[in-house]
Order: C-alpha cells, then sequence, then structure tokens
C-alpha cells in the first residue's frame, strides 16, 4: 500500500486515477485549487469509494502551503496532473501557461525537496511529438513539439527528468497520454470543462444534450482516411488504471521511465462521431470549421512499451467510452432515455 498525493486530485483524469487507487488499496490525499473542477467531485468520490479522500485546497505554486499540507499528509509519492491543458489558449495566453504548468511544477518539486518526497508520476501529453514522422508513435520519437501547451509539457518533463538523473528523485514516470475520453461507468464523476470544451468528446455529449447546437469538426483537408485528424482515443478508466501500475512499479523498483498511455488504434474525429451515434442513438449535427492553429493530422501509440514494463493493456473499447461519456453527461443533463 501506497500513499499518494494527487495534484489538480479533483480534475478529471485525477479524480478517476483516485478511484483506481483506492480499489487496489492504495491511501489517497487530494491537493486542488478548484480552477478547473467542481466542488462536489470530493463528496462523489465519498459515495463512489465509501471513502472520505483527505484534500487540501492550495495552488502547487504556493510553496509553504504544499510543504505544509504534505507535512500534515506525509506521503510516499505524488502523482502530478495540475496544469492548464488547452492548446489554443496557450497559443493565445503563453505567460498564463509557463507559469502555471512550469512554473508550478518547479515549486511543487520545490515543497517535494523540502519535504522528502522523492517519486513522481507525471500526466505528460503526447502533444510533446509534435507532427509526427509516422504513427503508431514510439517513446524514441523526436520531440518536435508545435504548441506552446506542448512545450511545456516537455520541460515539465525534462524538470523531473533531471532530478532523476542527478538524485533528487528516486524514481519518476513520465506518461505521455494520447486522448483520454469517458467517464466512470457509474455517471458518478466523468469530465466538466469550464465554459466551451476545448475537447472533442465532451463537446459532442453537449451538443448530444441539446446544449450546443453543432459540432464543429476542425479540418477536413488533413491527409487521413476521411480528411479529419485521426487521434488515439483512450477510455479514462484505462488511462487511471496505468497511473496506479506505474507508481506501483516505479515505487518497487525505485526506476524512472517514459510511457505512451494509448490504445495503439488511430480514430478519425468522424470515426468518433459515427461511434458516438450509434451508442447513444443521438444525431450530431456537424460543421465544417477552418484547421486550428497547432493541431497535427495524425497522432496516436504505441503502446507496447506500458505493457512490457508495468503491464497495462487498455480493457475498453470505442463504444464503451461513447457510452459511459454519454451516460455522465446525460446524468447532469437530467435526461433519463439512456
Amino acid at each position: 500500500m501506497t500513499r499518494v498525493l494527487l495534484t489538480g486530485g479533483t480534475g478529471y483524469i485525477a479524480s478517476h486515477t483516485a478511484v483506481a487507487l483506492s480499489e487496489r488499496g492504495h491511501e489517497v490525499v487530494l491537493l486542488d485549487n478548484f480552477s478547473n473542477s467542481e466542488r462536489d467531485v470530493p463528496e462523489r468520490l465519498r459515495r463512489l469509494t465509501g471513502k472520505a479522500f483527505p484534500l487540501i485546497e492550495a495552488d502547487i505554486r504556493d510553496v509553504p502551503t504544499v510543504t505544509a499540507a504534505l507535512s500534515a499528509h506525509p506521503v510516499d509519492a505524488v502523482i502530478h496532473f495540475a496544469a492548464l491543458k488547452a492548446v489554443g489558449e496557450s497559443e493565445a495566453d503563453p505567460l498564463l501557461y509557463y507559469d502555471m504548468n512550469i512554473i508550478g511544477t518547479i515549486r511543487l518539486l520545490q515543497a517535494m525537496q523540502e519535504s522528502g518526497v522523492r517519486r513522481i508520476v507525471f500526466s505528460s501529453s503526447a502533444t510533446v511529438y509534435g507532427q509526427p514522422d509516422a504513427s503508431p508513435i514510439q517513446e524514441d520519437a523526436p520531440t518536435r513539439v508545435q504548441n506552446i501547451y506542448g512545450r511545456t509539457k516537455l520541460v515539465m518533463e525534462d524538470l523531473i527528468r533531471d532530478l532523476a538523473r542527478t538524485g533528487k528523485l528516486l524514481a519518476a514516470a513520465n506518461l505521455r497520454y494520447f486522448n483520454p475520453v469517458g467517464a466512470h461507468p457509474s455517471a458518478m464523476i466523468g469530465e466538466t470543462p469550464r465554459g466551451v470544451p476545448n475537447n472533442l468528446m465532451p463537446y459532442m455529449t453537449q451538443v448530444a444534450t441539446g446544449e450546443r447546437p453543432h459540432l464543429s469538426v476542425f479540418g477536413d483537408d488533413y491527409d487521413t482516411p476521411d480528411g479529419t485528424g485521426v487521434r488515439d482515443y483512450l477510455h479514462v478508466m484505462d488511462l487511471a488504471e496505468a497511473h496506479a501500475l506505474a507508481l506501483e512499479h516505479i515505487c518497487a523498483h525505485e526506476v524512472s521511465v517514459t510511457v505512451n498511455l494509448g490504445t495503439g488504434i488511430g480514430i478519425s474525429v468522424l470515426d468518433l462521431v459515427h461511434a458516438f451515434e450509434r451508442a447513444t442513438g443521438r444525431k450530431i449535427p456537424l460543421k465544417m470549421s477552418p484547421r486550428r492553429p497547432g493541431d497535427v493530422a495524425s497522432n496516436y501509440a504505441n503502446p507496447e512499451a506500458a505493457a512490457r514494463i508495468f503491464g497495462w493493456k487498455v480493457q475498453r473499447d470505442v463504444d464503451d467510452m461513447c457510452r459511459d461519456a454519454w451516460r455522465w453527461q446525460a446524468a447532469r443533463a437530467g435526461i433519463n432515455d439512456v
């Protein structure tokens, strides 16, 4: 059993990871400033798991407060989720992203060092690869980021890698996510973006509820089978379970690893729309729009390293992703014919 602090702990991926960790017998402490999450998440987690996780309301850039939290709740490791994550927003406001993501990670690592916490699992991103030479992408592919969000993630990886290389960290895992979607099958927790969703699945579920008139498809002239961008969509519970396995591996072996987390299957925007329509019986009106700055044509994983290193394999398919995402959104919208 490991006691672990989750930064950004009430957010989308972190809350699902809290469930996965709890199910595997680990103790969880949550830290969040609620800048991009809902305040009822801790209560939802309590109802879902039967456990009340300790909660610290703090910003990771506040070193004294984070250090005090680590003193009050001694942990064996940190899983670092707290970051801003929208490509378009990062291009519009670079300093915001450098401050929150890079400075925030430096401050967190300082607090960890002061508290003697020397193991970390980091929520990174496949955006560090930029436009790949080919897919599926392996971990040794060139990192050539094409947007500011991706650049911050790569710097955050480098910070962690350097501390591990110099012995300041005993163990670290940089987990390069592809495209997390879906929700817990209970519909107790899921993705709750503030304002207009930046990602495809939550936007599509809001179109299905009637909250938005249509789904904009950004680019239909890519060099892909149907012209729309191809991504590797991954069920959030598979991703959550990967964090638990990665944590257990690095703590048991005191090693540092960098791995991709994806299904290895490329799915286009239109493929996902059609899968969602099949899973829900709801028609999604589409509007073709110009490409967004910083987007790439095709990006999907070779996930073999995660399977080889810590035994992780996906258990859920695109139908599960669409069904669970819709069940969550429908519950929030008070729709009962799911």
